[in-house]
């Protein structure tokens, strides 16, 4: 009877190991998985509908930073933000900024550049 015991506990142990693992692995796997070409935990320029449809970021950004760091002023056509608990904060031509939330993009026309990005680590905008 105890042997029976053990075994049982042996399989649930083993049970519960191999689900631990299931759940870890699915974790890395979803924070490493990218945004049309843009992994986790970078934001995301891109020059034009085709580099986005492609894929093919211009330029990337992963630092917090507590000022703005310079971003080549010329039109972007998306933004990307991959990471899953900071915000970006997005200086735009004119002086004004735009926050992008965590997990999320945004879209520009021709009329808008952005000159500068500050990625804080704020969840919140």
């Amino acid at each position: 009877m105890k042997s029976v015991i053990r075994k049982a506990a042996g399989l649930a142990g083993a049970g519960v190991a191999v689900a631990a693992m299931s759940v870890a692995s699915a974790s890395a796997a979803q924070a490493e998985s990218p945004t049309n070409g843009c992994p986790y935990p970078y934001v995301c320029f891109y020059v034009d509908e085709h580099a986005w449809n492609a894929g093919t970021p211009i330029t990337t950004y992963r630092d917090v930073t507590s000022s703005y760091q310079t971003v080549r002023p010329r039109p972007h056509y998306y933004v990307v933000n991959t990471r899953n608990d900071d915000v970006a904060y997005l200086r735009l031509q004119d002086g004004t900024s735009i926050c992008l939330g965590p997990n999320s993009r945004t879209v520009f026309t021709n009329a808008y550049s952005v000159t500068g990005i500050r990625i804080s680590s704020s969840s919140t905008c």
